[in-house]
C-alpha cells in the first residue's frame, strides 16, 4: 500500500469517518500566506518541478543545510535540476521531520506519485512532473484549485499594488485578497519612506500618507494586517507629542527611544485597523538575526531563523490594553514561535472579550511548530485554555502553492486527535457534534470571524 493512502495519519474508525464525512470535502480559507499575486494574475506555468518545488522554499533549504549540502545547491547558482536532485537525495533522510510527510503528500496530491522521492528515482520524477507541468491543468491557478481553496489572503507591503488581487481572483476563480504586511511602516527605512511620502518629513504627514494607503488596501478587499513582534519586543506607551519629536530624530534614536516610537506607531496602526474592521495578526517570538553570513547569502527569509526566548507578556498585555481601554482594539490573532508561550497566549484569548465578540484568537501552530506533534499540542492548548470550538484551524504561511496540501495534513491530524479522544472516553462518540466541530475548525470559524460570512 502506498505511504500516502486514504487512511494516512488516521488511526481509528472515528478518525477515518470524521475525515471522510466532515473534513475532506470542506472548503479551505487560507488567511495568511505569501503567494506571489502577480504569478496568480498571469496564471504562471512553471518551467520545471525544481523551480516550483525547491528553489524558493526556505523550509527545504534549512533541511538541506542540516544535511550538509553545498550552499550552491540550496540558494546558489546551481540549476533547478541540480537543486531538485539534491532535494530528492535529502527526502529519505527526513523521516520524523514534517518535510517528509509534506513532500510525499505534495507529490501524491498534485502529481499522482506514490513513491518516496529519492536519489534513485530523481530522474524519473523530474521527467514525470515536468511533462505534467506543460499541461493546462498545472498552471498556478489550476494547482491552487486542486486543493479546494475558496479564499486565499496574501501578504503585501503597504506600497504594493493591491488592485492586482481583483485580477488574480478573476483569473484563478478563487477569492484572492490582500493583507497588509506592515513591518515596513515600523522599520522607518529612509528609501521606503521616500517612496511613501517624498515631500513631507513630519509624523503627521507620515501617518496621513499611511492612512491613505490603508484606505486603498481596504478598497481592494483587505481584511487583515500582520506584524512580526520579534524576539525582544517591548511596549512603551508614548504621547503623540513625544512620538513627533522622536520621529524628527529617528536616525539618531537609542534603543529605548526606538522602542517608544515603535510602540506609538504599532498602537496607532492597531486603532486604524479597528476603525476599518480588520483583524490584526501578531507573529511573536522569532529570532531572525542568527547567521549574518547566511543572511548575506540567502536574503532575509533564507531559512536560518529560530524561535526566540519567551514573550514579554507584560509588554504584550500593555499594548493590547492601551487600545482596549477606550474601545480601540481590533480583533487580534496571536501566533507564537516559542511553544513555552502557548498556554499564556491561549489563555489571553479570554482576557479582552467584549459583549458578543471574542476579540483575540490563538492562531494555528506556526512555522517551526506546524509538525504533527506541534499541531496536536496547539489543539490541546486551545482546548484546555481557550475554546476548541472557536479555533481558526490552519493556514499555510507559505510562498509555495504546493504547500496548500498542508491543510489536508492538518485536517487528518485534527480528525485523528479527535478520534483518539473518543477512543479514550474523553470526548463523546456523537457523530453530529464531532462533525460540526470539524467543519467549524476547518472552515466556518475563519470564514465568519475574519471575513464576516
Amino acid at each position: 500500500m502506498p505511504f500516502i493512502n486514504e487512511n494516512f495519519l488516521l488511526e481509528n474508525k472515528v478518525a477515518k469517518d470524521l475525515y471522510a464525512r466532515a473534513a475532506e470535502g470542506c472548503p479551505i480559507v487560507d488567511f495568511h500566506n505569501h503567494l506571489p499575486v502577480r504569478d496568480l494574475c498571469e496564471d504562471r506555468k512553471y518551467p520545471d518541478i525544481g523551480t516550483l518545488w525547491v528553489c524558493s522554499d526556505p523550509y527545504k533549504h534549512r533541511a538541506m543545510r542540516l544535511m550538509g549540502l553545498d550552499e550552491r545547491l540550496i540558494s546558489g547558482a546551481a540549476s533547478p535540476k541540480e537543486k531538485f536532485d539534491a532535494w530528492c537525495r535529502t527526502v529519505p533522510a527526513l523521516v520524523g521531520n514534517p518535510l517528509f510527510h509534506w513532500s510525499c503528500l505534495e507529490m501524491k496530491r498534485f502529481f499522482g506519485i506514490d513513491e518516496i522521492p529519492s536519489e534513485a528515482g530523481a530522474d524519473r520524477l523530474w521527467a514525470h512532473c515536468n511533462n505534467l507541468l506543460k499541461e493546462d491543468g498545472f498552471s498556478m491557478g489550476a494547482l491552487l484549485r486542486k486543493t479546494g481553496v475558496r479564499k486565499a489572503t496574501t501578504s503585501d507591503d503597504l506600497l504594493d499594488d493591491t488592485s492586482l488581487h481583483r485580477e488574480a481572483s478573476q483569473v484563478s476563480g478563487i477569492e484572492i485578497s490582500p493583507s497588509l504586511r506592515a513591518d515596513s511602516i515600523l522599520a522607518l527605512n529612509p528609501s521606503w519612506q521616500e517612496r511613501l511620502s517624498p515631500e513631507e518629513d513630519s509624523l503627521d504627514a507620515f501617518l496621513e500618507a499611511v492612512s491613505l494607503r490603508l484606505d486603498t488596501f481596504a478598497g481592494n478587499g483587505c481584511r487583515l494586517s500582520d506584524h512580526a513582534l520579534d524576539n525582544g519586543f517591548v511596549f512603551k506607551a508614548t504621547s503623540r507629542e513625544r512620538a513627533s519629536w522622536l520621529f524628527r530624530k529617528r536616525d539618531r534614536m537609542d534603543r529605548s527611544e526606538k522602542a517608544e516610537l515603535f510602540s506609538y506607531l504599532l498602537e496607532w496602526l492597531g486603532r486604524q485597523y479597528a476603525v476599518r474592521g480588520w483583524v490584526m495578526q501578531l507573529h511573536i517570538g522569532a529570532e531572525r538575526w542568527t547567521s549574518t553570513r547566511l543572511r548575506r547569502i540567502a536574503g532575509a527569509t533564507g531559512g536560518y531563523a529560530c524561535p526566540g526566548s519567551g514573550t514579554d507578556l507584560s509588554s504584550l498585555c500593555r499594548f493590547l490594553d492601551a487600545m482596549d481601554r477606550d474601545g480601540g482594539m481590533p480583533k487580534v490573532i496571536l501566533y507564537t514561535l516559542n511553544p513555552a508561550d502557548n498556554a499564556a497566549l491561549a489563555t489571553l484569548t479570554g482576557s479582552f472579550s467584549e459583549s458578543g465578540v471574542q476579540k483575540i484568537k490563538f492562531g494555528p501552530a506556526w512555522w517551526f511548530n506546524d509538525h504533527f506533534y506541534g499541531i496536536e499540542e496547539n489543539l490541546e492548548v486551545i482546548s484546555s485554555y481557550s475554546l476548541l470550538s472557536q479555533s481558526l484551524g490552519m493556514t499555510t504561511d507559505s510562498r509555495n502553492v504546493l504547500s496548500f496540501s498542508r491543510h489536508e495534513y492538518f485536517r487528518r491530524i485534527l480528525c485523528n486527535w479527535l478520534g483518539t479522544k473518543v477512543a479514550r472516553g474523553h470526548f463523546p462518540k456523537d457523530p453530529d457534534l464531532l462533525e460540526d466541530l470539524v467543519k467549524d475548525i476547518c472552515y466556518q470559524n475563519a470564514n465568519r470571524w475574519i471575513y464576516g460570512e
